[in-house]
């Protein structure tokens, strides 16, 4: 008696560990990215890059199949995830600060940040604001000039929707500047970022407001003329061209984080799986690679860290919406 129990208590412990690994989830499949957005911006390129590094590193098991869902500044996407797809396993979905923007200020009505489970995030994009190469403005201290003399003056346009983090970037470059009425600069909304672009280096608008890894093909050509980068200090490689908005004066620092969610319903061990990928992906040279190609700064956070972060954001974007006059 005293040999058979312990024997039976390993064969069944053997069983549950048998049983748990077994249960653990592994995509099956075809798995799919959401990008909430047409071809051609952050969301779009966020989507196809970090879907091509997964397949390299073999964490899904065939391809991954980029999803273009445009609308409501992200706001169809993340209503598609939560009503129709709650319980997709096998579902990613592109986000970034304009994701956040957006829920801080109650644009994606009747939903929230706690119906999706926030996985990580896989680098941060500044932001830029830029002008075709035949523009008057050299730099972006003529730009604020001519707001300060007629906030009307210079037409921006940007991915996001009215009062998303593209249009805030404006704003807090201009009230940084000393630019007064705020509410009067006028933002044009387009679907994605290549298309605002498009309408820049046309000539149909003064200026576009977006992320360096958006500008890339335009800046490289030399048809867009970016005046300033949003960030600390300049960027590495062939950015270091590109001036800071704190060297001409005016304190604007404008990171937009890129990451992913997946649907509310997932089991714990789904979103586990998940999570690891991310900083599979981060941490792979594949990755590091398309970073340092793409204009990507290192920004990563995963998992329950992740989802902190993004409710601490949501809340400082709402205080800053408020102060600025875009909500009450």
């Amino acid at each position: 008696m005293t040999i058979r129990t312990p024997i039976k208590m390993l064969v069944a412990a053997a069983l549950t560990v048998s049983a748990t690994l077994t249960m653990a989830y592994e995509p099956k499949g075809k798995v799919e990215c959401i990008a909430p957005a047409d071809p051609g911006g952050g969301w779009d390129f966020t989507c196809r890059s970090v879907g091509n590094v997964m397949e390299e590193l073999k964490l899904v098991p065939g391809s991954v199949q980029t999803i273009n869902m445009a609308g409501a500044g992200g706001g169809v996407a993340f209503a598609h995830t939560v009503s129709k797809r709650k319980n997709d396993q096998n579902l990613v979905v592109a986000a970034s600060t304009a994701t956040t923007t957006r829920l801080a200020q109650g644009q994606y009505p009747g939903m929230n940040a706690e119906m999706v489970n926030w996985i990580g995030a896989i680098g941060a994009d500044y932001g830029v604001i830029a002008v075709s190469k035949n523009s008057p403005y050299k730099s972006l201290s003529d730009l604020m000039a001519a707001l300060k003399q007629d906030p009307r003056s210079v037409k921006f346009a940007g991915g996001s929707a009215n009062g998303g983090w593209d249009h805030l970037k404006v704003l807090i470059s201009a009230k940084a500047a000393g630019v007064t009425n705020l509410p009067k600069i006028s933002y044009l909304s387009y679907n994605n970022g290549g298309e605002a672009m498009t309408q820049v280096v046309g000539g149909h608008v003064d200026a576009f407001t977006g992320d360096i890894t958006e500008v890339q093909g335009f800046f490289e050509s030399g048809d867009l003329r970016v005046l300033a980068v949003l960030s600390e200090d300049r960027l590495p490689g062939k950015f270091a061209t590109i001036p800071t908005a704190r060297e001409q004066g005016i304190e604007s620092i404008a990171p937009n984080w890129r990451g992913f969610y997946i649907p509310g319903g997932a089991p714990a061990d789904v979103k586990e799986y998940w999570t690891t990928a991310i900083d599979k992906i981060y941490s792979s040279e594949q990755w590091k690679s398309l970073m340092e190609k793409n204009g990507l700064m290192p920004f990563h956070k995963s998992g329950a860290e992740f989802n902190n972060f993004v409710k601490a954001q949501i809340s400082d974007i709402q205080a800053l919406s408020k102060e600025i006059g875009l909500i009450r």
